[in-house]
Parts: structure tokens; C-alpha cells; sequence
């Protein structure tokens, strides 16, 4: 299975909503960006979002 393309991109997000992602992603033994793309990826497959 192929991996899927990575596009980098430049989001602001705020300060405790940043801290308490990086605690859930050290939990997780993931990077910060891998976090945020699993919790996205959860939040679009359960709002029935088609993801390519």
C-alpha cells in the first residue's frame, strides 16, 4: 500500500490547544504533525468526509 502524499502547510493554532496536542502525541510516541493528521483523518471519516 502506498503512503499517502504529504503537502506542508502553514496553520496558526492557539497556545493550549498546541500544548495539550503535543502531551496527546508524546502519549501516543508520535510527532506532533502525525497526531494532528490522525485526529483529522477521525474527525472527517466520522463526519462521513470522503478522504482521496
Amino acid at each position: 500500500m502506498m503512503k499517502p502524499l504529504k503537502q506542508k502547510v502553514s496553520i496558526t493554532l492557539d497556545e493550549d490547544i498546541v500544548k495539550k496536542l503535543r502531551v496527546l502525541a508524546e502519549d501516543c510516541d508520535r510527532s506532533l504533525s502525525q497526531y494532528i493528521n490522525l485526529v483529522l483523518k477521525a474527525y472527517l471519516q466520522k463526519h462521513d468526509t470522503k478522504i482521496k
